[in-house]
């Protein structure tokens, strides 16, 4: 089983800028692609970055420019930096990931529990 955390959530204000960090635990070989993704009240979950397994990244083009997706030195770890933050950020960002969990190439693909993100004007 694999989970996944989110953190780094809060509140800023318009113009700031936050770090959301996913962490992935559990029984992992190797990292397929992890996302992440915001569902603002009312609207559909959309995709807003996605790292690949060879580290090659793409973002939402309503972020693009201000988000950025990475991979830090720790293991099954994603960041979601998130710079020149706007009211209509404000969103519960979620983690979602697939990884190869043994031998076989078996997968896992799963969500982490969402962290609130707030940006108030």
């Amino acid at each position: 089983q694999v989970h996944l955390v989110e953190s780094g959530g809060g509140s800023v204000q318009s113009g700031g800028s936050l770090r959301l960090s996913c962490a992935a635990s559990g029984s992992i070989v190797s990292l397929n692609e992890m996302n992440w993704f915001r569902q603002a009240p009312g609207k559909e979950r959309e995709l807003v970055a996605t790292i690949a397994r060879g580290g090659s990244t793409t973002v939402a083009d309503s972020v693009k420019g201000r988000f950025a997706i990475s991979r830090p030195n720790a293991p099954n770890t994603v960041y979601l930096q998130m710079n020149s933050l706007k009211p209509d950020d404000t969103a519960v960002y979620y983690c979602n990931a697939e990884f190869v969990i043994d031998d076989l190439g078996s997968t896992w693909h799963g969500w982490g529990q969402g962290t609130q993100v707030t940006v108030s004007s």
